[in-house]
């Protein structure tokens, strides 16, 4: 069966700024009219909320209206996700959701108390951020695939770092040792994740471009792959983990926008047109480079599709590789 892939998008909008197929059924000329509020489920000054922010302030600008971020930290995003589910279906609260509450979660949780395919209106794909793949300095490979290579002949010796169980990392990395066949033992952090990496208590970890890129660039760690399909624009000098040997290979981490489910076509169409206005502005595009992240941007339904197959392909690494976390 075909899935939906983020490399379609991953060199920038593809969707133009026309009007969708989906009828309204109500009028959305006057929406909105009142204070708008999102939802984020990580605390301040994570990127999900940075992020978060700065459509928050494109949107009262071009609104006129206050549009305010509401940070719902807990379990992983699951916790505001779980609040945006339960909200009216005005388009007066909005969830932005990261792929760990809303792809990843219903996988590792048996009693999540949402749906992400059901109760939510998907808005469009925001952003993506790939992660990468790095060994520390004294590690003797040159390549992901020497790093394999390595992995084979040391089964189980090897370890490798994650920001913590269940972590898009942490699932990233059960992907590859699946698919490469190999034996590396996780380690799970909560903080100090490449200092331990950089010191050579943990060989190997595989973190987002963001945390990491300027420590791999400095030279401070060797960066061998990262996770994207496609060469991420913002980090060209670095293979993808499909180009090293292992074909279809993707891994990214995403920030989307939702509606409750039952908000308005209508409302839905204008939140969308509203997003891909804001990613199309240079100034907005320089920072998300900035950030590490890539531009995407989509139609509701082909967000829809993607939230669809990554619950999909997450839920059968979960299951494959074994993972239980407590609810």
């Amino acid at each position: 069966m075909k899935t939906a892939s983020l490399s379609v998008f991953a060199s920038g909008l593809v969707w133009a700024l026309a009007p969708f197929a989906a009828s309204a059924q109500v009028d959305a000329s006057g929406y909105p009219n009142r204070p708008v509020r999102i939802i984020v489920g990580f605390t301040p000054g994570s990127a999900t909320d940075v992020t978060a922010r700065l459509f928050a302030q494109r949107f009262s600008e071009a609104w006129g209206v206050s549009v305010v971020v509401e940070n719902i930290p807990g379990a992983g995003g699951t916790a505001g996700s779980a609040r945006a589910a339960k909200a009216t279906p005005d388009g007066y609260t909005l969830n932005y959701g990261a792929n760990g509450a809303m792809a990843i979660a219903p996988g590792l949780y048996s009693k999540l108390t949402y749906d992400p395919a059901r109760d939510f209106a998907p808005v469009s794909l925001l952003l993506a951020m790939p992660s990468i793949v790095a060994v520390n300095n004294d590690v003797p490979v040159k390549s992901l695939r020497d790093l394999i290579t390595l992995a084979k002949s040391q089964p189980g010796k090897l370890s490798y770092a994650s920001p913590g169980a269940g972590t898009p990392q942490h699932i990233g990395v059960e992907l590859l040792k699946i698919t490469a066949g190999v034996d590396i033992a996780h380690v799970p952090y909560k903080g100090a994740v490449l200092t331990d990496v950089i010191g050579g208590r943990v060989p190997v970890t595989l973190q987002n471009a963001a945390a990491i890129l300027p420590v791999v660039r400095d030279g401070r760690l060797r960066g061998l792959a990262v996770t994207s399909l496609k060469r991420s624009p913002n980090m060209p000098e670095f293979a993808t983990v499909a180009e090293s040997g292992f074909p279809g290979f993707e891994a990214v981490s995403w920030f989307g926008m939702f509606a409750p489910a039952g908000t308005p076509a209508a409302i839905v169409n204008k939140l969308n047109q509203e997003v891909l206005k804001v990613l199309n502005q240079p100034d907005m595009r320089t920072k998300f480079t900035q950030l590490g992240l890539d531009t995407v941007g989509t139609a509701p339904g082909e967000f829809a599709a993607i939230v669809r197959a990554d619950i999909a392909k997450w839920g059968k690494v979960i299951k494959d590789a074994g993972i239980s976390l407590a609810d």
